[in-house]
């Protein structure tokens, strides 16, 4: 076999592979052995009919079809190793010659990694915010603790801001009550927002036994998104009552025994919250930066795969599980369609071109992951997937997922090292030292966007037909 690259741009390049036709007697005979388990043939045994009764019965052609969809891979595959290179995607392939008993020629394109040039990154200079609590983040966070263990009575007066209401709902459209838009005995705190656009006004000012009507427009259920009639019945109004912030309250929500412990532990705690913000905000503008020193090509036939991979989980997974859609979704956000548009694209550029630089970077500071780093990033995962670290595995290993995770690995280690040669200062001038961080926080940076962690496969049947 034979094999030339002919470089198209510096995403894509031409395979052009001359195979003898002796390379193909395997897969030749595989060929005639796979059509004799298929056909019949009147004084034949099946298993057992001839080559040439095959191709006197059935045609010469059908049988070389079979044989060069069967070696078509090897040969691409044994072409790209000789060429080393990184395919992405599927190849286009096209049979350009093809004759019996003497040759097979057949060209692929395919998307290449880039050859990527990284310069010298210990320049890099990034600021972050400081990390400052003040009394006031103290006192926010305390209140927020005690809101958590109010307790409420019921009241005979009519419902004001902050009280809990037990309500009946009933919604119509279009006139009709909906199946699923009856609730009874719901607990509702007034100015929560945490039901539907316009309930507050409704029920403020009503006494147990009273009710109101008012239009809303539904956020989920069977009528998701339309314009509904809500009735809204108050059964009871309760108080709210917060307690008395003392010591007696420090022993009631904690393990400490004062008022002062406990805001001592909180200002440790929001000082540990905003350092990590700050570790994490470090990295996100220390890759910004390493990103401008490369000349990133995008293949564009991956960047489109992006875009629609992250519109389809937008679209069918998460808008899907919160009962909206894509139109609604922008309407909440305040953006239109260009707008979104403009966004994932930005977004797929900088997913594609992060993988690429820094997966670059792992082959030029040699970089491996060993099994505890594999098995510590797994568990991360498995956590924020609300799976088992047992059913994860077995999703990953199932779903041949193992070498992105190496991949995510490899590349948060990548990042880390950048980081570590990076002047980080914050806002206050001072030098920020990352040395304690371990590379947590670069999972989103680094993990692989979905269409370019696809991996290059050999051509498929479908796509060696000249």
């Amino acid at each position: 076999m034979k094999s030339a690259v002919e470089t198209l741009n510096p995403t894509r390049v031409r395979l052009t592979v001359e195979v003898p036709f002796e390379e193909l007697k395997d897969s030749l005979d595989a060929a005639y052995k796979k059509i004799n388990q298929q056909v019949t043939v009147k004084g034949f045994r099946k298993g057992k009919i001839p080559a040439r009764v095959i191709d006197q019965r059935f045609g010469r052609g059908a049988v070389l079809e079979e044989a060069v969809n069967d070696a078509l891979p090897k040969f691409y595959t044994d072409a790209v190793n000789e060429a080393e290179l990184s395919p992405l995607g599927q190849p286009d392939v096209d049979i350009t010659e093809l004759k019996d008993g003497d040759t097979l020629n057949f060209t692929a394109e395919v998307d290449v990694r880039p050859a990527l040039e990284i310069p010298d990154y210990t320049g890099i200079e990034v600021e972050v915010d400081a990390v400052e609590v003040t009394d006031e983040d103290v006192e926010k966070s305390v209140e927020q603790l005690r809101e958590r263990f109010a307790s409420t009575s019921p009241v005979e007066r009519a419902a004001e801001d902050g009280d809990v209401v037990t309500i009946d709902l009933e919604a119509k459209v279009d006139g009709e009550v909906l199946e699923d838009g009856i609730a009874s005995g719901v607990s509702y705190t007034i100015g929560s927002g945490e039901l539907l656009d316009g309930i507050d006004d409704a029920v403020k000012g009503k006494s147990a036994g009273e009710e109101a009507t008012f239009a809303s427009e539904l956020k989920g259920g069977s009528a998701a998104g339309k314009e509904a009639e809500v009735t809204v019945k108050v059964t009871q109004v309760a108080a709210r009552e917060l307690p008395e912030l003392d010591d007696e309250f420090a022993q009631l929500a904690s393990e400490f025994d004062t008022l002062e412990e406990l805001k001592a532990d909180s200002r440790k705690r929001l000082a540990n919250m905003k350092t990590y913000d700050q570790a994490t905000q470090a990295q996100e503008r220390v890759l910004e930066k390493l990103l401008e020193l490369v000349e990133v090509p995008v293949p564009e036939k991956l960047l489109e795969d992006e875009i629609n991979t992250r519109k389809h989980n937008l679209e069918h997974h998460q808008l899907g599980q919160m009962g909206l859609d894509l139109e609604k979704y922008l309407e909440i956000q305040g953006k239109t369609a260009e707008e979104f548009e403009t966004e994932t694209r930005e977004a797929a550029v900088k997913g594609i071109k992060t993988q690429f630089v820094l997966d670059e970077l792992v082959k030029k500071e040699n970089l491996n992951v060993n099994q505890e780093e594999l098995t510590e990033h797994l568990m991360r995962r498995a956590a924020s997937s609300g799976m088992s670290p047992d059913q994860f595995a077995q999703a990953v290993v199932e779903g041949g997922q193992v070498p992105l995770l190496v991949g995510e690995v490899a590349r948060g280690k990548a990042l880390a090292v950048v980081v570590e040669a990076a002047t980080v200062k914050d806002t206050n001038g001072e030098i920020v030292d990352l040395d304690d961080e371990d590379e947590d926080e670069t999972e989103t940076a680094t993990e692989a966007p979905e269409a370019a962690a696809e991996p290059a496969d050999a051509p498929s049947e479908e796509k060696t037909e000249g």
